[in-house]
């Protein structure tokens, strides 16, 4: 990895790539005509489709359903403050291989924000709508970085060490440093209060949670436990956070974690969700049911987690299905809200799921309807408590 230190620039405007939503001809009510009598309301974003016919049996916390984007990889959907936008990251396979930050417009379309260089990871709007941030390794490379494939055939993910976070200005395209240093500086979300960052950094020698004020000063460390502590959301009061972490089963695993963080890589495959304070204290383990266990986030009257799973799947390929599962803050009540399998590995896919800030949908990311496995989805439930 180089380490050079990127100065702040000007890319002029946002690149000027534009996806057109299209939809599939399988989804319902597509905005030609008149809504038929008694339709559902519109959902937030303008251009998805009601495709309430992808809704499976025993999903009955959706009353609604809409498809924001179609064909490619799109994950990682997160709302604007207003509810009306959502940043996400998209790859296109055979046009780019790296993930690029996008944003859903009020013309039904999608724009890139990122500037195509290295890749990207991890978007949220800012409090003002008129900013993005999301991670970069643009200042160690200028193309799409090799994936790491280790030799006995672990599945990892690359912590790249040039991964920083940057914030891009939607009318100007003008981009600048918000945390800028070596090492792996990612994940990063804004707390619904609006008043700080939450971010997974490598910069105390291991993966852990920093907040900062929205201007990138103000750090602190959050978490000081061994293992990959990610993935963070505030609290819509702003007092808490619940992440994803490493866990261990015995020393001799956490010597591989050790072994494989040197490498700038980590193992996903056993993760638990946890709740500490903000302030560091209180950390608390809300899940212990094996498997990969992460995307989690607050309910919005907080007293509730939704998060992504494959406990449920057992061994082998059965291994990639996950879902969504809603618990008590103690892990108790375990509900699943998603029961989507295709039967297909990578066709059974739920994750990342986000509250609309005033409670009334829930935008995730989904194989469901996919044409080819890998294919991902953006969708919105318009959701029942």
């Amino acid at each position: 990895m180089l380490n050079s230190r990127p100065v702040p620039r000007h890319i002029g405007r946002a690149p000027a790539l534009v996806l057109t939503l299209l939809p599939l001809a399988a989804c319902a009510y597509d905005g030609a005509t008149s809504p038929p009598e008694n339709a559902p309301p519109p959902p937030p974003i303008e251009g998805a489709v009601l495709c309430n016919e992808l809704i499976e049996e025993g999903e009955t916390h959706f009353a609604n359903l809409w498809q924001v984007t179609f064909g490619g990889e799109n994950a990682e959907a997160y709302w604007s403050y207003d509810d009306q936008r959502l940043s996400l990251q998209i790859t296109q396979r055979g046009q780019w291989d790296c993930d690029r930050i996008f944003v859903t417009g009020v013309d039904g379309g999608l724009r890139q924000v990122s500037n195509g260089v290295g890749v990207t990871t991890c978007s949220f709007f800012m409090p003002n709508g008129e900013e993005v941030l999301y991670a970069s390794t643009q200042s160690g490379h200028s193309s799409c970085p090799d994936r790491p494939r280790p030799a006995n055939g672990d599945y990892v993910w690359p912590i790249w060490p040039d991964y920083e976070i940057y914030v891009a200005d939607l009318k100007t395209g003008e981009e600048r440093p918000l945390i800028q240093r070596y090492g792996y500086d990612a994940e990063a979300t804004v707390s619904p209060r609006g008043d700080r960052i939450v971010f997974t950094s490598t910069a105390s020698g291991d993966l852990e949670l920093w907040t900062c004020d929205l201007d990138g000063t103000n750090l602190e460390q959050v978490t000081d436990t061994l293992g990959y502590d990610g993935g963070a959301f505030f609290s819509h009061d702003g007092r808490k956070l619940v992440f994803r972490a490493t866990a261990f089963e015995g020393e001799e695993d956490r010597e591989r974690y050790r072994e494989y963080f040197q490498q700038w890589q980590v193992r996903p495959s056993r993760m638990e969700i946890f709740t500490i304070d903000a302030d560091g204290t209180d950390r608390t383990q809300v899940t212990a049911l094996g498997g990969a266990n992460f995307a989690p986030y607050f309910t919005p009257d907080d007293q509730r987690i939704i998060f992504s799973s494959n406990h449920h799947g057992g061994e082998g390929g059965a291994a990639l299905n996950f879902d969504l599962f809603l618990c008590d803050l103690d892990g108790s009540n375990l509900v699943q809200v998603t029961t989507f399998d295709d039967g297909v590995p990578g066709k059974q896919f739920d994750a990342f799921p986000m509250f609309s800030h005033d409670g009334r949908f829930l935008a995730f990311s989904s194989n469901r309807g996919a044409s080819a496995p890998g294919e991902t989805n953006v969708f919105i439930a318009e959701w029942r408590p």
